[in-house]
C-alpha cells in the first residue's frame, strides 16, 4: 500500500468526518496500492528513484526472491477509484503500474534494493544468498 500523511489542516479540509484526538493531529490514509506486489509474499525492501535519476519509479524486493519495478502513471481525470473516503485516488496520491520483474533475482529472499542516487538505470540488491548484485534497468 502507498500511504500519505496529511497535516491537521488537510485532515480537516479533506476528511471532515474523521475524528482526531486533538485539533493538531494529522491523518494517515492509504492512497494507493502496488499492483501484483510479490504475490502475497512479504515485501522486505522498497526504494523510490530520486527525482534527478528518473523520478516516478519504485523498486521492491521480497520474500518471493524477486525484484519488482513500478512506474508512476499520470492520473486519469475519469478515474473513479476511491480509498473509501469518497475521494478519487488521482486527487490525493500517485498511481503505479507494474513495469518489470526479475524473477529469482536471488536464491533466497531479496532483503534490500536501492536505486543509484544519480543514474536511474542502475540499482543494487542484496539477498539471503549472500550476493550483492548490480542491475541495469531499461524500459522496453
Amino acid at each position: 500500500a502507498i500511504w500519505k500523511c496529511y497535516t491537521a489542516n488537510e485532515r480537516k479540509r479533506l476528511f471532515p468526518n474523521e475524528r482526531a484526538v486533538s485539533s493538531t493531529d494529522g491523518l494517515w490514509s492509504c492512497v494507493g496500492v502496488l499492483p501484483n506486489a510479490h504475490s502475497g509474499y512479504a515485501i522486505l525492501s522498497i526504494d523510490c528513484a530520486p527525482s534527478r535519476a528518473g523520478h516516478g519509479r519504485i523498486v521492491s524486493g521480497g520474500g518471493d526472491n524477486s525484484i519488482h519495478i513500478y512506474r508512476e502513471e499520470m492520473p486519469c481525470e475519469d478515474s473513479k477509484e476511491s480509498n473509501g473516503s469518497g475521494m478519487n485516488f488521482a486527487s490525493i496520491g500517485p498511481k503505479f503500474a507494474y513495469d518489470a520483474v526479475a524473477v529469482d533475482a536471488h536464491t533466497g529472499d531479496v532483503n534490500c534494493v536501492k536505486w543509484h542516487p544519480k543514474d536511474g538505470r542502475c540499482l543494487i540488491s542484496a539477498g539471503d544468498d549472500g550476493a550483492v548484485k548490480v542491475w541495469k534497468y531499461t524500459r522496453e
